[in-house]
């Protein structure tokens, strides 16, 4: 439902990309609602014999999405890297709108283009930056520049980690452990 109310927020906004499934689960939402809108429709038309009535709010709701439907078509030639104006092929009769629905199903170009970044990618969503990255010219905090952060090897198979920084001899299986360098030595356990 998040996708069809997303869509519907950016009503008439023809920038940008949208992904297959943005668009499918719009259209499927869209569907739902048009046979949600006819049922009662059809049924207050054979109550009261009107034959037109039964399309009443279908049309209705139809043109009232009709701008949110060519907004997301649009962003969905975008994220194949394709002009919107691709949108009209679907008013050649007969074959126009198979070429489209063809279109619609087809994968978007991996990374930005220019229309904008893969909407795929959790980092590069709308107005934001990737994980770890500054904007363009945007201050580091307090003024430092940050160090890098060491990290230590993984220990090898049968050594233990050396703790705060100082190296152990490796401990081999049913021996007590050897102390650390600059450590005293520690009684043997009796069990």
């Amino acid at each position: 439902m998040s996708w069809y109310t997303g869509v519907l927020k950016k009503y008439a906004v023809f920038e940008g990309r949208a992904r297959r499934k943005e668009y499918w689960m719009f259209q499927l939402f869209n569907m739902l609602a048009i046979l949600i809108l006819f049922i009662p429709s059809a049924a207050l038309a054979f109550a009261i014999d009107i034959p037109g009535l039964s399309s009443l709010l279908p049309v209705i709701y139809v043109l009232a999405v009709l701008v949110p439907t060519i907004a997301v078509a649009v962003r969905r030639f975008h994220d194949q890297d394709r002009s919107g104006l691709f949108y009209l092929l679907a008013l050649i009769p007969s074959v126009g709108g198979i070429i489209v629905l063809v279109f619609m199903c087809l994968e978007g170009t991996p990374g930005p283009n220019q229309y904008g970044p893969n909407p795929k990618d959790p980092n590069q969503a709308y107005g934001q930056q990737a994980y770890g990255q500054q904007p363009y010219g945007a201050p580091q905090q307090y003024g430092q520049p940050q160090a890098p952060q060491y990290q230590q090897p993984p220990p090898q198979y049968g050594q233990q980690t050396p703790q705060y920084g100082q190296p152990q001899a490796p401990q081999q299986y049913g021996q007590p452990q050897q102390p650390g360098y600059g450590q005293p030595p520690q009684p043997p356990q009796q069990y």
